[in-house]
């Protein structure tokens, strides 16, 4: 008997986390970190027992998909994880980065604890720089290539597709034997938008009999990537063209380098205005090198503008602030300046700083080029918000605020549905990683142009597969 139950990523966005019982087999699909209104959860205890899970294998390096690795070693887990290698390499760089995070800001939080005598009454942050290390260093990784099937163990092998979401992305195939027939389950992770500006195009998924589906935008389609861009455009160039500034809250794997292919292409073209541009983000820097490393599995554009040294990105407006005297030295510039800023949602981050000196001034811009979880700044301010409150200071929002959404690194309805409608063999569709509304109406969508009965995966909720 196979049974799945799913701990994260259900009737909400973040926190992926599955495990599948094949016999006495524990495999763990992401472990990822609860963000926005459901953030509390992570300092909650696991709902299982590390020590028994055998194997877990990672879709991808998002946070909300690998964000609670390092606390699943830190209570038990001892068994392999599976990653692309690229995969592995962002993800060190992301899961080190939210150490420092939790970190910093625990101190600054127990600093003011201690002047009010509730220091004791703190949750210490979930992990830290050691514990990540410990998380590369001291635990089995394996590496599979795309299309390759690899066996966990007799009887149980796992195949990575290329998803299309961010570099080393995968959806995963996982196949058993079941009275002699041989089974597969496939989780999309986040299945990538097909716009060809970074990476190439989502893999088709040729079998499934069951598949858990990512529905992040499973009610409503993007714009296109050529009206998106047209956008984009619009709202750099109008703003320069007034000496303002615009603040873009990016996240640091594939939506900024995205950001960064167009720029160029804008720069190149004589397109752009006279400005500066920064990217304001050491994760964001550390991430572009490993596109840099792997620039062959880019898409053909992007490889088109390798430079003989792997460049991909760079030109000459361009500078990379690695320092915060560097990020804060970006105040003097007044106008004419885009700023590229973690995080990609406004929950902390050098974007924050930005805001505080910026969003004030009519003059300038906030462009939102990514999904804003409920419970963010960014989610407030996408929403209309007229005050926000940075390092104790309430600060009028008079900047225009512009979302594009079309640039999203998520597949939409009609792509999801397209992508499904291909998959032979398919008996069980069941839906995660979705706001419950979004769900809803994805379900209704998939049963009326695919007479497929999807079920919405419930917290906890045991999905035996006969």
């Amino acid at each position: 008997m196979i049974n799945i139950r799913s701990y994260g990523a259900t009737q909400e966005v973040t926190g992926s986390c599955h495990i599948v019982e094949i016999d006495d087999k524990k495999i763990m699909i992401d472990c990822g970190m609860f963000q926005g209104e459901e953030e509390e959860e992570n300092q909650k205890s696991f709902e299982f027992n590390p020590c028994d899970i055998d194997y877990v294998l990672v879709t991808h390096a998002h946070l909300d998909h690998i964000g609670r690795i390092p606390k699943l070693i830190k209570e038990g887990f001892s068994g392999e994880i599976y990653a692309t290698t690229p995969t592995m390499e962002l993800a060190y760089i992301i899961l080190m980065d939210s150490a420092k995070i939790m970190n910093e800001d625990f101190n600054t939080r127990k600093r003011k604890a201690v002047r009010k005598a509730q220091d004791k009454l703190l949750k210490k942050p979930l992990y830290g720089p050691l514990d990540v290390q410990k998380t590369f260093n001291q635990t089995t990784w394996v590496n599979p290539e795309y299309d390759t099937y690899y066996e966990l163990c007799e009887g149980i092998s796992v195949n990575y597709k290329n998803a299309g979401h961010i570099l080393g992305s995968a959806f995963i195939e996982l196949s058993y034997m079941e009275k002699g027939k041989s089974k597969s389950i496939v989780f999309s992770g986040d299945i990538g938008n097909s716009n060809k500006l970074v990476l190439p195009d989502l893999q088709k998924c040729k079998r499934a009999n069951t598949l858990y589906i990512e529905t992040t935008y499973g009610d409503r389609d993007h714009q296109s990537i050529k009206s998106t861009i047209k956008e984009f455009k619009k709202v750099i160039i109008s703003t320069l063209n007034k000496k303002g500034n615009i603040l873009i809250p990016s996240f640091a794997v594939e939506r900024t380098q995205e950001l960064l292919c167009i720029l160029r292409d804008m720069y190149n073209k004589d397109e752009l205005p006279k400005c500066k541009i920064f990217l304001d983000s050491p994760m964001a820097t550390k991430a572009t090198e490993v596109y840099r490393k792997y620039n062959t599995k880019l898409s053909g554009k992007c490889q088109h503008n390798v430079e003989e040294d792997g460049t991909v990105f760079n030109f000459n407006s361009l500078i990379y602030t690695q320092t915060p005297t560097a990020s804060k030295a970006i105040n003097d510039v007044k106008s004419r300046a885009i700023i590229i800023a973690g995080s990609g949602m406004c929950n902390g981050g050098r974007i924050t700083h930005h805001f505080k000196h910026r969003i004030w001034n009519p003059k300038n811009a906030v462009l939102f080029v990514g999904y804003q979880a409920k419970g963010t700044l960014g989610r407030k301010l996408v929403e209309g918000t007229e005050w926000i409150n940075l390092y104790g200071e309430d600060i009028i929002v008079k900047a225009s605020i512009h979302t594009i959404n079309g640039f999203s690194a998520h597949a939409d309805q009609k792509a999801m549905i397209k992508w499904v409608s291909k998959i032979k063999k398919l008996e069980k569709v069941f839906l995660i990683h979705g706001e419950k509304e979004s769900q809803k109406v994805f379900k209704k969508a998939i049963k009326e142009k695919l007479d497929i009965d999807a079920h919405i995966v419930k917290h906890k909720e045991k999905i035996i597969l006969n």
